[in-house]
């Protein structure tokens, strides 16, 4: 049984202030023990934000990391640095890294095989624009981003991956896939892995789902059998949208416990 993730990538948004704010009161919140829940801020304020959730079930992620451990990058974030602020997560491969930063395959292979090697999971992204869904293209474009992104990637360490489904379509548009075509692709996505790799790396492999995701559609996307979670966006900003679909994504959401008190 995949144990459902929850994760928030808070993108260019808030500023110090708010994101301790928020990850203070997502540390506080009530919600299901049996979700993990990882936030995703803005390099400049994960130290900020570890601290502000330290001791609680919330884990910290980054948007993005470079695949050098160190050396003459302007403006890039390495894998120990980010272990360094306590992140367990790096985001790798999202649409707006893809398409609006220019990142290729080959480029979101070396991240991912730097974050691999430095114990952190990556959440690796893949999916469409809305006209290669239109022109029947879906699984073509997925399976090619699937393939170059975890070339050379063993069995074992695929399995320590996360992947996201994000049609680019619904990220921030308000169009969400329905949960019939988000099943469809997640899926195939888990037919992708048992003939690359083999069943048991299919059946444990969490995919999450992203794109417009909020709490009055979390629980009829996750009641898919092949949606492990979400990657949430413009609803993890407050802490009352992003709890209600954490606790939307398990049958059983009341009662639920109080997280223990932060050290």
């Amino acid at each position: 049984m995949r144990r459902p993730l929850i994760a928030g990538n808070w993108k260019m948004n808030l500023n110090r202030s708010d994101a301790v704010a928020l990850a203070k009161g997502l540390a506080d919140a009530s919600t299901p023990d049996e979700v993990d829940v990882l936030v995703c801020p803005s390099n400049v304020y994960l130290d900020a934000v570890s601290a502000a959730a330290s001791g609680s079930k919330v884990a910290l992620g980054a948007q993005d990391v470079y695949f050098e451990s160190n050396g003459a990058f302007t403006g890039e974030t390495s894998t120990d640095m980010l272990s360094d602020v306590g992140c367990s997560h790096v985001i790798l491969g999202h649409s707006e890294r893809r398409n609006v930063i220019g990142e290729p395959d080959e480029l979101i292979n070396k991240k991912l095989k730097a974050t691999l090697a430095a114990g952190l999971t990556p959440v690796l992204c893949v999916g469409e624009l809305l006209e290669e869904r239109e022109a029947g293209k879906t699984m073509d474009v997925v399976t090619a981003q699937f393939d170059g992104s975890l070339a050379g990637v063993s069995e074992a360490d695929v399995q320590k991956t996360v992947i996201a489904y994000e049609p680019v379509w619904a990220i921030g548009t308000g169009k969400t896939a329905t949960p019939e075509q988000a099943q469809e692709v997640h899926a195939d996505l888990r037919k992708l892995l048992a003939e690359r790799y083999n069943q048991q790396t299919a059946d444990t492999v969490r995919i999450l789902y992203g794109g417009s995701v909020k709490p009055d559609n979390a629980a009829m996307l996750m009641s898919q059998p092949d949606i492990d979670g979400a990657l949430v966006g413009g609803a993890s900003l407050k802490v009352d949208s992003f709890t209600g679909i954490i606790n939307a994504s398990v049958p059983q959401a009341a009662p639920c416990s109080i997280n223990k008190p932060r050290s």
